[in-house]
């Protein structure tokens, strides 16, 4: 792939590079931007006058691939009766609604102008289930995060100080799985949780066994990832995610990294996931009857310090998803919830939790936003809140942790909501009045710009992974571009919902891959790993340490644990020398 294009007239939204509507051309030859007098005469041309035209969408945290995602698929038949696709000329059929198939979720994408894709939850050991899922995912680009947090042998280097052997350990597992970056979901919780204990009431308390604190594992990793340079912070799914009064230990999590010195003088040490999950106030944990929004100190944090930037994960309402994560007590949590009355919903029929060795959990369960319950409908407009206290979009990236708050083809309406406050203003008279009692969502009148959404989904999302090529049409940028039917400004959310829905042109590296929200041709996208070729101390004497230790803790060999090129036939590799 790498082809030639010029794309004409269109209103170019690049917030990278400080361009809010200009009127401009975009030039692409051999797959990257360059200056539209150098594209090649023999270029297609694409006349987008009166159109939007922005980087291809870039999207932080999306569960796509990997074995909780392929049991997911499994474990809703329900979910694909209702949502198959047809075979065309340029795609294949598939099934799946809130947990699509492999195919459909890159063909989805690609509709929607999205053409980067990270998988932020993936277990060490089911590297290669990853790898072969990531195989069969069309056009976009993908990259996956191995899980640390639980991780035997990182708690034990953690109790013993060493953090120069949690670094080469960090170095020698992204290179062993092809993972791109280090990610921690409620650390310490899954292995506490394996012994049948109970969530941690705050970040001291000790990880049974090991005599480490979810604040030691989230400021050892801190360090070790500015120490070793990686492109993205530390990507965090917080302890007690889901439990009223979770904001403090959010805010506590926040505060326990500031002081960390950051790589090349970067601001950012830590990013937040699906933040408005941990963004909760409220006591009572029977009855949630206080629960409420903890939405504005979480944003007064935000908007007051520069090292944490945050993704939403907004909740979508009237959605039939499925809930998946590697915090397996909180999805245990969440199926004893479905059965109480204060929540006016069934009891849950379905629930898996698994627990990958010695290194990660998982859990599974369907669920139901209904906008006339009110902890649902709280839940909304807590992360609508986020979004619009959040004074600085590259701070704030649009995700709804698919599918845990919604799939990800919920954008539009989403991205509706933030533009135009008469349609949310409408929302939030029609769902449980909660949501008006014990938010301040009323109050905010702000409505987002083109220029905002291309931040929270483009240039702040590129920026926070430290993708540089990507998220930006500046020159040298990857030619993949995302135009939509809409008007330079004063949408309406129905023209919102219907463009975003279906990109008018999508653009991989320079060859249109969808066309009127439809795929038009498929192509093969690339995995994105991080390989840290600098010598880092003590490497060696790790690696002994950990086949030494192989043989008590794994039920596969060693030799057979890595990833091999053959599971990734096309890659884009990020040499840190």
């Amino acid at each position: 792939m790498g082809s030639n294009l010029l794309i004409r007239n269109g209103f170019i939204f690049d917030p990278a590079n400080k361009i809010a509507g200009e009127k401009m051309d975009i030039g692409i030859k051999d797959g990257k931007i360059v200056d539209p007098k150098d594209v090649p005469k023999d270029a297609a041309v694409i006349d987008a006058s009166g159109k939007v035209v922005m980087p291809g969408g870039v999207d932080i945290h999306s569960h796509i691939a990997g074995p909780k995602v392929n049991v997911g698929r499994l474990f809703r038949p329900e979910d694909h009766v209702k949502d198959a696709v047809v075979r065309t000329a340029a795609t294949r059929s598939g099934v799946g609604y809130s947990v699509p198939s492999t195919f459909v979720t890159g063909y989805r994408y690609a509709q929607m102008g999205y053409t980067t894709v990270v998988e932020p939850a993936m277990p060490p050991i089911m590297a290669r289930h990853t790898h072969e899922e990531f195989h069969d995912i069309p056009i976009i680009d993908k990259a996956c995060f191995p899980l640390f947090d639980n991780n035997w042998f990182v708690m034990e280097l953690i109790k013993n100080g060493d953090l120069d052997s949690l670094a080469a350990y960090v170095k020698w597992l992204l290179k062993t799985t092809k993972g791109y970056a280090v990610k921690i979901v409620n650390p310490g919780g899954a292995e506490m949780w394996a012994w049948g204990k109970a969530e941690f009431g705050h970040l001291d308390d000790k990880v049974l066994h090991f005599d480490v604190t979810p604040r030691d594992i989230i400021t050892s990793l801190c360090k070790v990832n500015e120490k070793l340079k990686l492109p993205h912070t530390i990507h965090v799914h917080g302890n007690n995610l889901g439990h009223p009064g979770n904001f403090e230990i959010m805010k506590e999590t926040f505060e326990c990294v500031r002081g960390i010195e950051p790589k090349d003088g970067r601001k950012p040490v830590m990013h937040v996931t699906h933040c408005q999950f941990n963004s909760y106030a409220g006591k009572d944990l029977v009855t949630w009857k206080d629960f409420a929004s903890a939405a504005e100190p979480i944003a007064e944090y935000l908007n007051s310090h520069d090292h944490v930037t945050i993704d939403v994960g907004q909740v979508v309402l009237g959605e039939n998803t499925t809930t998946m994560t590697a915090d397996s007590p909180w999805e245990h949590a969440l199926y004893l919830i479905g059965g109480q009355s204060a929540w006016g919903v069934k009891p849950g029929v379905k629930w898996v939790n698994g627990h990958a060795e010695t290194e990660a959990g998982t859990g599974i369960v369907p669920y139901i936003f209904d906008p006339k319950v009110n902890v649902n409908a709280i839940q909304w407009a807590i992360g609508l809140e986020l979004f619009l206290m959040v004074k600085d979009p590259f701070k704030v990236f649009l995700t709804t942790d698919h599918p845990n708050g919604g799939p990800f083809t919920r954008y539009p309406e989403i991205i509706a909501l933030l533009m135009d406050r008469k349609y949310r203003d409408g929302a939030l008279a029609n769902v449980a009045k909660g949501a008006t009692e014990k938010t301040k969502l009323k109050d905010l009148s702000r409505e987002y710009t083109l220029d905002e959404i291309a931040k929270i989904t483009r240039a702040g999302t590129a920026r926070s992974l430290g993708m540089p090529d990507k998220g930006h049409l500046g020159i040298g940028a990857e030619g993949s571009v995302a135009i939509y039917d809409l008007k330079k400004e004063g949408n309406v959310a129905a023209d919102i919902i219907k463009a975003f829905r279906g990109a008018w042109c999508t653009v991989k590296e320079g060859q249109v891959v969808s066309k009127g929200g439809q795929v038009v041709t498929s192509v093969q996208g690339a995995t994105i790993w991080t390989d840290i070729t600098q010598p880092v101390n003590k490497y060696d004497e790790l690696l002994d340490f950990v086949k030494k230790e192989w043989i008590g803790r794994y039920t596969v060999s060693y030799n057979n644990y890595p990833v091999f090129d053959s599971y990734v036939p096309k890659q884009k590799v990020v040499t840190i020398a």
